[in-house]
């Protein structure tokens, strides 16, 4: 294909460091300095900064030396540790920490070391005489990221959270030091695709390349007691949804420079360039950063910077919270926080530095799309402007206020002395401050963090000293009760997240909290506690309160959901309207029905069977069992059928109902439960795989779990703001030309995925082989109790050819319309 390059540019000049600087465009006030660049550093992707200021630097030396991906299979990564010998934040000397390493993606200060992932491992390496190069080393984990792969889709960004455990993007476990240096492991939720960051408060934010912004407003561990929830709009929270960006020159070379604008619906679909070349919506998005540093002028505090490197610029986003729900907004009106005139300013990480200022990890070179994902336009973009080379720069900068000398800031050697360390106004030292506490475990600092606890000058010192107190072991019921009190709200529900349950007299007091966020970690906290008293609190915080106090009362119930359902239903009819607000109903019964045990769901038809008619309750309740309504026209997917023993009564008597409403939910219900005898009924006969479409298969879960699987998950539920669900859904399941076409030409949004609307982009995948294809789609669409028809490598040439003069991504209402395969069988 020879594909046509909008806005070509000649090929950029290869600028030095210094030169580097004069392209920076900053608010007025601020400046950036080198502080560390080739030949010290080759490739940086993230840094960490140990307690005594020594960065460490991942340097994936082995990325991309060409549109080809040559170089990728040589172990020349490696981790540098840098040191200020000046203590002035600039780096003037540096000794190769490990060596020798093939792609690593990440690493963590830890210790008398640091955490290096180099997949499929997860690394303690030590340096124990002091010489700067790691001498030791222990796995954490041996299932940190698949070896090979895509490297913007596997796990990273291993980050000591305020909870105590080691949390990273795009990765579902997460880790927690132990006694005797080992790590328990733990299932999390897998969100984000490059970088992580935290606020004060503890909470996560992430993002992907075409998703600015994202946060967990509770922590996943809440959710994760009880797999029938779905509803987990806590998580992973679109907190930005304006996705336009501004460049201050063209910016020709992104992956999907070929995409124009369109309109859908009457609105407008932007395609990546704007008339004037520049980048119109973000397409590369990675490394947030919120920054807490104390350099920068108080407006600046717990915004979050977020790299563009397709941009080449920094965006500053402010963050507004109430009700403890986020929002988030572009700090300027049509400009950016950074930008740069330079195209090989590749920025991919933004930290908070241990001297208050921004850092910002820069990968400096024209390759920055892996080739597992370069498509086409891109790869003549590269040819043509000579983007190739060089790949073996790298720079770290610091961004800093106008006449500042910041200093880095070192903790205290002596363990007493560090517990003050946790009143700084620098997040970085607090943050530091408490992972060396917890990692020492030395309990003779209790009392000094306990008055912290109760009596620190700022809340962000208070609740950083509970979460310490909490690594330590060294809570007391004095301390917590002390702070359930707090003035401060982030103190309050730090202190109920941190509660023993036999503080539960002390904690159901705060069911009539004036805060919102106090009260939902009070539901979540209660939920699926026996205790006549707790009960009576969650019923108090669920009364009133909006859908998240509905999730929070589901959270605990895994199991237990039809015997709460039970509690509600006997609530005056006078509570209606209260429990309404919290969606309670509609969420326990499609806990139910996700739980899919025939007896319980006959059980919850006859509790639905007894409500009022067409009351307000029972319409809640079948909304719940018959899911998520499908857009008009079209007809629901729900997946399998729930088997039953027997005829249920309770359906019966609801679909002899002469309630209009609850006739179309009972009729959206019905075709998911069936019962031997049920007219209409026949249980299909799913073909066994022949040995060449097992083959097939095997070969797809192979690729499947070492490609596909970072954005679509094991589950293949798929990840919110970056990749929809592959189960139950049609365009996998459907007619096999269409999932072809999407595999080889890639998808333009928007497009409905089971029930929900997405609108991000899906690149071709020219990597694969025709084999590979079919194998790849035979394994999603015989895996997850799916029962479609195997694909023929033979369908997959065939479909090709009759697309082959078909040059861009296909659209949702494209690939509805049927393309001239020649006859070959799918199977």
């Amino acid at each position: 294909m020879n594909p046509e390059i909008h806005f070509p540019l000649p090929p950029p000049k290869v600028l030095t460091p210094q030169e580097e600087l004069k392209t920076f465009k900053l608010p007025p006030g601020f400046h950036a300095e080198v502080v560390a660049s080739e030949p010290m550093i080759e490739t940086p992707i993230s840094i960490s900064w140990d307690d005594q200021g020594r960065m460490y630097v991942v340097e994936m030396r082995g990325y991309m030396h060409d549109v080809d991906g040559t170089g990728e299979d040589q172990p020349i990564g490696r981790i540098s540790r840098l040191e200020s010998t000046k203590g002035d934040g600039i780096y003037d000397k540096a000794s190769v920490f490990v060596d020798n390493l093939l792609l690593p993606r990440a690493a963590m200060a830890l210790g008398d070391g640091v955490l290096v992932n180099e997949p499929p491992n997860l690394t303690w390496y030590h340096d124990k005489d002091g010489h700067g190069v790691a001498s030791d080393q222990d796995i954490a984990s041996t299932h940190y990221a698949q070896k090979g792969g895509q490297p913007e889709h596997m796990a990273n960004s291993p980050t000591w959270m305020m909870d105590n455990w080691i949390s990273s993007a795009n990765y579902d476990f997460r880790f927690r030091l132990q006694p005797g240096g080992k790590f328990l492991t733990e299932q999390t939720e897998a969100f984000g695709q490059w970088g992580c960051t935290q606020d004060d408060w503890g909470r996560r934010f992430t993002n992907s390349n075409s998703d600015l912004l994202r946060a967990d407003l509770f922590p996943p561990s809440y959710y994760l007691r009880n797999p029938h929830l779905l509803s987990r709009t806590g998580l992973s929270v679109q907190v930005m949804k304006d996705q336009w960006t501004w460049p201050s020159v063209p910016t020709p070379g992104v992956n999907r420079g070929y995409i124009e604008d369109t309109i859908k619906d009457g609105k407008k679909v932007p395609g990546s360039l704007r008339p004037d070349g520049t980048l119109e919506s973000v397409t590369a998005t990675c490394g947030p950063g919120v920054y807490r540093g104390d350099l920068f002028p108080k407006e600046y505090r717990g915004n979050v910077f977020i790299p563009e490197p397709a941009g080449n610029l920094i965006k500053r986003v402010i963050l507004t919270e109430k009700n403890a729900e986020i929002t988030a907004a572009n700090a300027y009106e049509g400009k950016e926080f950074m930008t740069s005139t330079d195209e090989r300013f590749r920025p991919v990480n933004a930290y908070t530095g241990p001297d208050g200022a921004l850092y910002i990890v820069d990968i400096a070179r024209g390759v920055i799309q892996h080739k597992g994902f370069l498509t086409y336009y891109l790869v003549k973009n590269i040819q043509d402007r000579k983007l190739e080379t060089p790949f073996s720069l790298g720079r770290i900068y610091r961004i800093v206020p106008d006449k500042t000398s910041p200093k880095l800031v070192k903790l205290p050697k002596e363990t007493a002395k560090i517990p003050a360390m946790l009143t700084h106004p620098n997040g970085w030292v607090r943050d530091t401050a408490q992972r060396v506490l917890v990692e020492r475990g030395d309990a003779s600092v209790a009392p000094a963090v306990q008055k912290i606890a109760t009596t620190g000058s700022t809340p962000q010192a208070r609740v950083q000293a509970l979460w310490t107190l909490e690594g330590l072991n060294a809570l007391t019921p004095e301390v917590v009760k002390a702070t359930l009190h707090d003035k401060n709200e982030k103190v309050r529900a730090a202190a109920v997240r941190v509660a023993d349950p036999a503080l539960l007299p002390d904690l159901v007091k705060l069911a009539a909290d004036p805060s919102t966020e106090v009260r939902l970690h009070l539901a979540f906290k209660l939920s699926g506690h026996d205790e006549p008293e707790a009960t009576k609190a969650l019923l108090t915080l669920i009364e009133g309160g909006g859908p998240l106090f509905g999730e929070a009362a589901a959270s605990g119930l895994n199991g237990h959901e039809l015997e709460f359902l039970d509690t509600l239903l006997k609530l005056p009819a006078s509570e209606d309207a209260k429990l309404a607000t919290s969606n309670v109903l509609n969420l326990l019964s499609a806990c139910v029905m996700k739980e899919r045990k025939g007896a319980r769901v006959a059980h919850l038809l006859e509790l639905v069977a007894a409500q009022p008619a067409g009351g307000s309750r029972q319409l809640a309740l079948l909304n719940g069992m018959a899911g998520k309504a499908p857009a008009k026209g079209k007809t629901a997917s729900f997946g399998r059928p729930i088997h039953l023993n027997e005829a249920p009564a309770g359906l019966a008597t609801l679909a002899d109902s002469k309630d209009a409403k609850v006739k179309a939910l009972v009729d959206r219900i019905d075709p998911q439960i069936v019962w031997s005898g049920k007219p209409g009924w026949v249980e299909p006969v799913v073909p066994a795989l022949t040995a060449e479409q097992q083959a097939l298969y095997d070969k797809g879960k192979t690729i499947y779990s070492t490609i596909c699987v970072a954005c679509h998950q094991p589950s293949g539920l798929g990840m919110p703001g970056l990749a929809p669900p592959l189960v139950d859904s049609d365009w996998v399941l459907g007619q096999p030309d269409r999932i072809i076409r999407i595999v080889t030409q890639g998808l333009s949004g928007p497009i409905d995925v089971v029930g929900s609307k997405w609108s991000l982009e899906m690149p071709a995948l020219p990597i694969f082989d025709d084999e590979q294809v079919a194998g790849i789609l035979t394994y999603i669409r015989r895996e997850w109790e799916h029962t479609a028809s195997p694909v023929a490598p033979a369908f997959v040439t065939s479909v090709r050819a009759a697309i082959k003069d078909h040059t861009k991504p296909w659209t949702a209402d494209d690939l509805k319309k049927p393309v001239d395969v020649k006859t070959v069988s799918a199977k």
